[in-house]
């Protein structure tokens, strides 16, 4: 019995370690207003991490990624993002998103506006940065490495270690590895 204890002890404290990380990293400040607006207000309330009260996840339970806290601290701090996972979003490790970046897995039907168009999902590689205001769209798969630059439009897939910016986005140049 005491063994069970000292091991959940442990466990309680990690959780209580990463979260001091996290308010530390975005602030008290805004921790309570995007828990007054997660918890009370019921935004993103499907949510089980800090999302930012400007932000909007959509599906959230089609979408998988690591619990670090480079990724939460972007969720958490980047206001304006809209995160629509239909098809599904799949991201890696230690992702940076700025303000106002839209991850769009699905498009409406053509011949039915009130359906979703099946497509792959989007996926996202390790140590992936998103500019401010960037949107990746449906079936989109970004290597690992990858930089977007702000206000990209994002409608195909880059290999890793690409810098890509533009309206259609463009390889700008590699990343030396």
């Amino acid at each position: 019995m005491i063994d069970f204890l000292k091991k959940n002890d442990n466990k309680i404290l990690k959780k209580l370690r990463f979260k001091y990380k996290l308010i530390k990293k975005i602030t008290l400040s805004v921790y309570v207003v995007n828990f007054i607006f997660q918890r009370i207000f019921r935004i993103n309330a499907n949510c089980d991490f800090q999302v930012h009260f400007t932000s909007r996840f959509i599906n959230i339970e089609k979408m998988s990624f690591c619990y670090d806290i480079t990724t939460l601290n972007s969720f958490a701090s980047s206001g304006g993002c809209y995160i629509q996972a239909n098809n599904g979003i799949k991201i890696g490790k230690n992702f940076l998103c700025a303000p106002g970046v839209k991850i769009i897995s699905a498009n409406h039907d053509y011949d039915n506006l009130m359906k979703s168009k099946k497509d792959d999902p989007i996926i996202i590689g390790d140590n992936v940065w998103i500019g401010a205001g960037a949107i990746i769209l449906p079936g989109v798969r970004l290597g690992d490495n990858c930089i977007v630059g702000a206000g990209s439009v994002v409608t195909k897939s880059f290999s890793e270690n690409s810098i890509i910016a533009g309206n259609p986005a463009k390889l700008i140049k590699k990343r030396s590895s």
